[in-house]
């Protein structure tokens, strides 16, 4: 009888702290503004810094945390999110190219997008601007500079804005400012 009423307590324990309402980003922000809720670890600080370079605020923060966080540091990592934001990035440089000349040739439109997917080159000096290499957070074993890692934390940061924003086109405006420089980014 003991055992039954333990696990009983235990369910209604896990479904009452389950069933508290989550705080609203409007709520979450408004702490934040009167210093009641404090950030306590480097990387949260690094989260809030990061938004700030890219002037994007993330209604999910996690998407954020997720898109800094590289397959060796753990198996909720930034994969799918940095495939979605590859195919963001290649989608935006391709509609830039075609408004830019639409007579553009196929094989022309093909290097653009090939330049800008280049894991050595564009992505990883992206990143690298950003200072994603000093974010992403990797196993000890993994060197958080090697350019495969910045350039992954780079995409899965546009991959996060596009689902946070239900749009890719929001990610290819982000891309557009971060990549030409222009914005609010500070590097």
């Amino acid at each position: 009888m003991g055992f039954r009423c333990f696990v009983g307590l235990l369910f209604l324990s896990i479904s009452f702290l389950s069933s508290s309402p989550p705080a609203s980003a409007e709520e979450e922000a408004s702490s934040m503004a009167d210093g009641a809720f404090k950030l306590t670890t480097p990387f949260s600080v690094s989260l809030v810094t990061l938004q700030n370079q890219i002037n994007y605020t993330f209604n999910n923060v996690g998407l954020l945390r997720r898109a800094m966080t590289h397959a060796s540091f753990s198996e909720e990592n930034n994969k799918a999110l940095s495939i979605l934001g590859a195919s963001v990035v290649e989608t935006f440089v391709a509609l830039k190219s075609l408004t830019k000349d639409v007579d553009i040739s196929a094989k022309d439109l093909n290097v653009a997008i090939a330049d800008v997917a280049k894991i050595d080159s564009s992505c990883n000096t992206d990143g690298t601007r950003l200072g994603l290499q000093n974010i992403v957070r990797v196993s000890h074993k993994t060197d958080a500079t090697a350019p495969a890692v910045v350039c992954g934390a780079f995409r899965a940061v546009c991959g996060a804005i596009a689902v946070d924003a239900g749009s890719s086109d929001v990610a290819g405006r982000i891309y557009g400012k971060i990549h030409g420089g222009i914005g609010r980014a500070d590097f």
